[in-house]
């Protein structure tokens, strides 16, 4: 009876499912559960007997296997109430299961190395595959919740509200000045040590600075703008909490509703940061004391304003299903999203917003936050950096990174598998991005943002988990765990057959442009990260022959070599270049705009768009040489230079539409439904053909459609033909029997 009242607790996380059970408890234990079931599943591969070593085999297996029954055996001394645990199990599981166990360890006990039909590789991987399970479960078995790690924050919010400006606040430096427009263009992690943020939360009332249990906070600066959700979408996967920053002034705007529609698909908590309070009409700063106070000092009218301001935002966030309330006024922090006043500029607030992330992290996150040996980490970054050649910028969760451990790490063609050559961290409150004095280690563990030495890390991915293998064999075991990530990233980015080149200095922005292209419709059919070499011009320049406006190369955030630059002259491909995604797309869609206009004036004169005519007799001005006469437009578009015929006729050619006039007044075009005057002067070389004799007012006038005609419009005018004219082409493609 006393297994059966213990049993749950292998099986479940100990949360009961009551009433006070929420979103931050259910988002703690999120994690928690996947974890467990591994602890389940592996427990009952663990239960079969292990395999007896075979009689052929080499020296180094059998000392191995001895390590592995050592292991048994003390495992087993340890402690009889697993073993309890795993009978209760094997009871319970369904029959199914019983007995294809039961099968399995028959056919484990009878068989040997000749007639197992499995190779000896096969054997070293499964061996392999269960030290790293059952390493992985001690692990987790072994998570302190008395000891925190410190929490991975991220700061999210709508471009220009003071995310990365609320950062440099919080560390005093300037990191905003170097961003290309002061627009956040990579993910920056910076790590906030403990001593800071005492003396960051010094003026806080009622703050327990005694009872400070986490060792600091990494924070991570996640860029605003929407093509950037890429980065940002990493960011979130990896965060405990996040700070949203919202522009008081403005209230929730677009990017802000995707940040927040963001964390709610990630489950993940947030506080929010009511920033540039000290835009309010006379707002009297005092960022040494806490910010309640600093209200409370201020004029009525200010006060007022700001009230009404918040007000306004707290019904924004309803409208988005979420309860939200101004801090100091928050009595349940659970299921209301608290609001802070703060201003990057003048650094009212800022302390509270410490605080406050510190307090919820440690009540309402210490289960997820708990001490843990398992390794998760994810690689932020991959960056060629001078004197360094192609570094890592990991965030490193939770586990330990040592110098000169084998680590597999994500890549383009496959996982890497390579050795830590150096563990390189900014100084603390110096974020990963800024080029600055790294120190070296040895060693890293818990919650930093770490730079990564090795060899053939050029084509790492970024975003996906980094793994570290103990012994050899485990490499083919983790490197599998990777590809399974690794096809659901690479599926993800599609080439065309007729596109533009692509080129960015990291995984991150280069994904961030190919979403943005995406969205914007322009297609790609090549992508690299780096500097502009001559093979890429070569690369781009094969669309001259299929589609010569695509002979483009964005270069985004990246140098272009001058030997490149000449080739892509000579060869007639464009290079286009810059530092913010924007200004490369306007730069790119001016080009194509121009492009195209060059175009249509070139086929201009082999472009006819589809018209159908109705004579109207009563207005017949002149019959013949030119044809001055009115027409009504029964279907289609008419311009000035359409060639028309009569199709009832024998197709006979009446001339060219040199001018239209409506109500006296020329004009280029008229549309279907429209009564018009126009001038129908021959064709040249052509004799004079003439209303009355070669045509009559009961007959359709159309215009002369070719193949060659109806291939200029799809290529350079579609954006002016309606779905009508289109439905009138397949009509007249009919009449004229082109195909």
């Amino acid at each position: 009876m006393e297994t059966e009242a213990e049993k749950p607790t292998v099986a479940e996380p100990d949360v009961k499912p009551d009433a006070a059970v929420d979103d931050w408890e259910a988002i703690a234990t999120d994690e928690e559960k996947e974890l467990k079931k591994v602890h389940i599943e592996v427990k009952e591969d663990t239960t079969a007997p292990p395999q007896p070593a075979g009689s052929e085999e080499e020296d180094e297996d059998e000392d191995e296997d001895e390590e592995d029954e050592e292991d048994d055996d003390e495992d087993e001394e340890e402690s009889e109430e697993e073993a309890e645990k795993e009978a209760e199990k094997e009871a319970m599981a369904t029959v199914g299961q019983t007995k294809r166990r039961a099968k399995e360890s028959e056919d484990e006990s009878s068989e040997s190395d000749d007639d197992d039909g499995r190779t000896k590789e096969e054997r070293l991987y499964d061996r392999a595959k269960r030290r790293i399970e059952k390493r992985r479960v001690e692990n987790l078995k072994n998570t302190d919740v008395d000891k925190l790690r410190a929490p991975v924050v991220c700061v999210l919010g709508h471009v220009d509200t003071g995310k990365t400006k609320i950062l440099d606040k919080l560390r005093h430096t300037h990191v905003q000045d170097g961003e290309a427009g002061g627009i956040t263009q990579q993910i920056g992690a910076t790590n906030v040590p403990k001593e800071t943020i005492e003396e960051q939360t010094r003026m806080v009332k009622n703050f327990d600075k005694e009872n400070l249990r986490i060792p600091g906070m990494l924070i991570i600066d996640t860029p605003g703008h929407e093509s950037f959700s890429n980065l940002r979408n990493r960011g979130s996967s990896l965060c405990d909490i996040a700070i949203l920053v919202v522009d008081i002034m403005h209230g929730l705007e677009p990017q802000t509703l995707e940040s927040i529609n963001l964390l709610k698909e990630k489950k993940c908590p947030f506080i929010v940061a009511l920033n540039k309070i000290d835009r309010l009409y006379d707002w009297k700063k005092s960022p040494d004391i806490d910010v309640v106070a600093t209200l409370k000092k201020q004029k009525k009218n200010t006060k007022d304003e700001f009230d009404e301001r918040a007000k306004a935002i707290i019904v924004e966030f309803a409208q988005q299903g979420l309860n939200a309330a101004l801090f100091y006024e928050n009595k349940d922090p659970r299921t209301f999203v608290s609001l802070v006043p703060t201003s990057a500029h003048s650094g009212d607030g800022m302390g509270n917003l410490i605080a406050l992330l510190v307090e919820l992290t440690q009540t309402m996150l210490a289960r997820r936050l708990a001490h843990c040996d398992e390794l998760r980490a994810q690689v932020m970054e991959v960056k060629a950096l001078p004197g360094m050649g192609t570094t890592i910028d990991v965030i490193l969760i939770n586990g330990c990174l040592r110098e000169g451990e084998t680590i597999i790490v994500p890549g383009v063609e496959g996982p890497i598998v390579t050795q830590i050559r150096g563990l390189l961290l900014p100084p603390p409150l110096k974020e990963l991005r800024v080029k600055s004095q790294y120190e070296k280690h040895k060693e890293v563990s818990t919650s930093q943002g770490v730079k990564i030495l090795g060899k053939d890390l050029e084509k790492a991915l970024a975003g996906l988990p980094l793994l570290v293998a103990h012994k050899d064999d485990e490499v083919p075991v983790l490197r599998d765990e990777l590809v399974r990530e690794l096809k659901q990233t690479l599926s993800s980015i599609k080439l065309e057959e007729k596109g533009v080149y692509v080129q960015a200095s990291t995984l991150g922005s280069l994904e961030a442009l190919l979403e943005f292209l995406r969205t914007s419709k322009v297609p790609y059919a090549g992508i690299n990260i780096g500097p502009v070499h001559k093979k890429d011009v070569m690369r781009a320049s094969a669309m001259l022959e299929h589609d010569p406006q695509y002979a483009v190369i964005l270069a985004f955030d990246v140098k272009v070599e001058r030997e490149s630059q000449e080739m892509a002259d000579s060869l007639g491909v464009r290079i286009f270049s810059a530092e913010i995604i924007y200004h490369l797309f306007d730069a790119f869609t001016k080009y194509r705009e121009d492009y195209k206009k060059a175009k249509q004036d070139e086929f201009k004169h082999i472009a006819v768009f589809p018209v159908k005519l109705r004579v109207l007799p009563q207005f017949v001005f002149n019959s013949r040489d030119p044809i001055v006469m009115g027409v009504s437009i029964e279907a289609g578009v008419l311009r000035q230079g359409t060639p028309l015929c009569v199709p009832s006729k024998g197709f006979v050619d009446i001339g060219v539409v040199t001018s239209i006039e409506v109500n006296h007044k020329s004009v280029d075009c008229a549309k279907k439904g429209q009564e018009i005057c126009i001038k129908i002067e021959p064709i040249p070389g052509e004799s004079p053909k003439m209303y009355g004799r070669h045509f009559e007012a009961t007959d359709l006038l159309v215009s002369k459609i070719t193949r060659a005609s109806i291939d200029a419009l799809k290529n350079w005018f579609r954006d002016e033909m309606q779905k009508t004219d289109w439905q009138l082409i397949m009509e007249l493609k009919k009449t004229f029997e082109i195909i």
